[in-house]
């Protein structure tokens, strides 16, 4: 993917993640170019390998990660789409969490394509949100606004 074609694919995940975290009362994120690169490294690697796994660097919680696989090559609007749709799960999930939480600043966005054209996308988000810790979901994750 050359390089306008990943800056558009991040500038749209990141407006879409914007819309989303306007109705759920958070502050807009801004692309960062340095997690924007380890997104895009780490999703070179998930291409390679064709497994869909959570990073070290987000198990130890040193960041936020959502990841997305599709069999086609996947625009930024299908996967914010996607990811934010998980709240119809009614847990509010990871995918979803990540998305509108509000004390996180930056988005980093890459994607890769693999050998059988399928598509991994990694986005990482700083500070990353922290589910566990009594509090700091309620603190963060704001129910959305109807749009009356």
């Amino acid at each position: 993917m050359g390089k306008s074609a990943s800056k558009q694919f991040a500038e749209e995940v990141l407006r879409c993640h914007n819309d989303y975290r306007m109705k759920h009362q958070a502050p807009p994120l801004k692309l960062s170019s340095k997690l924007s690169k380890e997104a895009a490294r780490y999703a070179e690697s998930l291409a390679s390998t064709r497994i869909l796994k959570h990073s070290v660097e987000s198990s130890r919680g040193s960041c936020g990660e959502n990841l997305a696989w599709a069999s086609y090559d996947q625009t930024g609007k299908d996967v914010a789409d996607r990811w934010y749709d998980e709240v119809k799960q009614y847990n509010f999930n990871r995918h979803f969490t990540a998305m509108v939480w509000k004390s996180t600043k930056q988005l980093g966005v890459g994607k890769a394509i693999a050998s059988d054209g399928s598509s991994f996308v990694v986005a990482r988000y700083s500070p990353a949100g922290n589910i566990t810790n009594q509090g700091h979901f309620e603190n963060n994750v704001l129910p959305a606004k109807s749009s009356s």
